[in-house]
């Protein structure tokens, strides 16, 4: 199984633009769902590299509009407590109104894992 890091990207009408760097070679696609993303894809992929679909797994890196799209049913105020930021400056990264910098982003990353961590340790009685 061929990894492949696609990243995905919330354009300002609401599709998905997913790029792809793969053997030097930048590949770029729309679509209106990250399913379809993907499949469009392993299409290029295979159109330009000869990739089998069933052979690619891709790795998703999302940038913040589309992270809370494709997780909408996380609250932004709550991750914007974890991560130790303001809830409407969150909002304004998210709706691409302002940029996150660097060390921005990584406490929303690491706010986001941690909450994973924390729910991998759940248990139900």
């Amino acid at each position: 199984m061929k990894q492949v890091n696609l990243i995905v990207e919330k354009g300002n009408d609401g599709t998905l633009w997913g790029r792809v760097n793969y053997e030097d070679n930048l590949i770029i696609e729309s679509a209106d769902n990250l399913e379809n993303l993907q499949i469009q894809m392993k299409a290029l992929l295979f159109d330009f590299h000869e990739l089998e679909s069933a052979n690619i797994s891709f790795d998703i890196s999302y940038d913040l509009s589309s992270f809370f799209d494709a997780f909408s049913y996380l609250k932004i105020s709550k991750i914007a407590e974890f991560a130790g930021l303001n809830p409407s400056l969150l909002r304004h990264y998210v709706a691409g109104s302002k940029t996150a910098s660097k060390v921005q982003v990584s406490k929303i990353q690491n706010a986001v894992k941690k909450l994973a961590q924390d729910l991998m340790q759940v248990e139900f009685a």
